[in-house]
């Protein structure tokens, strides 16, 4: 497989490089993927600032919504494309990222649909250049190869995955993430969690994947609860950035598993974000694994200081959820979602069926109606 890693540009004010950097690399103009959100709150004026004092012209589209449709990739495709812009920058959480990834896509094959790219290795050609820039610790979409893009007519959820995907560059700047609200601190630091665990407990994992995800487990453990409490704690700020830069690498080579295809089909059904649906979804499905999980989540244990040495694997890997459930409680991430009508979950649980399998290498594999059970348990009545 031809895996790369970006380019990194990464510490604090690492953000004020780019523009040299960009302008190195011989490119004049420039598509920025951005959200209203972002955009509203300033965190791009530096960017800009510094791109316009390197003669450096960019067009921005912000219309990227939490769960980036086909419209979102078509209109940003429409910009890039009028303002004949030579590379992309995506700036923000994985919702722009995931947006940006699909607009170069589409450059790169201009005669193929969003939806005729669906899937695995669709793509196969090579992106214009493509800058990534984080303002969330928790996808670690500046590492992976997946776009994760919704139908909204039909509000499925789907990825398009492809190595020419993976960024070539990315820029690791803690100072971005300084003013991220705690509900986001939260729910995207839960995300990256997800990518860790469900990358070392797969069946696909190497040992630098496994490596790469104990590196990130510990990480996180050690600094989400004081960057959710403590928001402008940089050495915080930065050591979750790292940790979802790495559980990102990690996962982009293992993938995932039920958490993420569950968290799809609740996010393309109901409109819940992303990280929200994975924190609250992470819990039920380990426990729902059973002993199939249990000596890796105790190997996950054993890194992050949980339990005794003298525990069993089934306890440490009890203790390992109950830590996951408490760090949810401490937070505000609730323990499942009453919007879940019951007459949606056979059409959700045949969704996450139909990504997960036979594709996600997951340590045990689920039937349909044990995707139903697992909607259930996550539905509060």
């Amino acid at each position: 497989m031809p895996w790369r890693k970006p380019v990194l540009l990464e510490g604090k004010n690492s953000l004020a490089r780019l523009p040299g950097f960009i302008k190195s690399k011989n490119v004049t103009t420039l598509l920025i993927v951005t959200d209203k959100g972002i955009a509203s709150l300033g965190l791009m004026d530096a960017l800009l600032s510094g791109l316009e004092k390197e003669n450096l012209s960019f067009f921005v589209y912000d219309g990227t919504v939490p769960n980036p449709t086909i419209d979102n990739v078509e209109e940003a495709l429409r910009m890039y494309q009028d303002n004949h812009c030579e590379a992309i920058i995506a700036f923000g959480g994985g919702s722009p990222m995931d947006c940006a990834k699909a607009v170069g896509a589409r450059i790169a094959r201009p005669r193929k649909s969003i939806m005729q790219m669906k899937g695995v290795f669709h793509v196969r050609k090579s992106l214009p250049p493509f800058f990534a820039i984080p303002t969330t610790a928790g996808t670690g979409s500046e590492a992976t190869l997946a776009s994760v893009i919704s139908n909204p007519q039909t509000h499925e959820k789907f990825q398009i995955d492809d190595t020419s995907l993976i960024p070539r560059y990315a820029v690791l700047d803690p100072l971005l993430t300084v003013g991220l609200p705690g509900n986001i601190t939260a729910t995207t630091g839960m995300d990256a969690l997800a990518h860790a665990v469900e990358a070392y407990i797969g069946n696909s994992n190497t040992r630098e994947t496994k490596m790469l995800s104990r590196k990130a487990v510990n990480l996180i453990f050690q600094n989400i609860e004081k960057a959710y409490a403590q928001g402008n704690d940089l050495e915080a700020r930065e050591n979750m950035l790292k940790a979802s830069h790495y559980a990102g690498l990690a996962f982009t080579q293992a993938y995932v598993g039920y958490v993420h295809a569950i968290a799809h089909a609740l996010g393309g059904t109901y409109g819940i974000p992303h990280g929200l649906a994975v924190a609250t979804v992470l819990p039920h499905v380990l426990e729902f694994y059973g002993k199939s999980v249990h000596r890796r989540l105790a190997e996950l244990a054993d890194v992050s200081g949980i339990g005794s040495p003298t525990d069993s694997s089934g306890q440490k890997a009890a203790q390992f959820i109950e830590t996951i459930k408490r760090l949810n409680k401490t937070m505000g991430i609730p323990e499942g979602f009453s919007v879940i009508n019951p007459q949606d979950i056979p059409l959700m649980a045949k969704r996450a069926y139909a990504e997960a399998n036979p594709f996600y290498p997951v340590p045990r594999i689920l039937s349909k109606q044990e995707l139903e059970m697992l909607f259930s348990i996550v539905r509060i009545q």
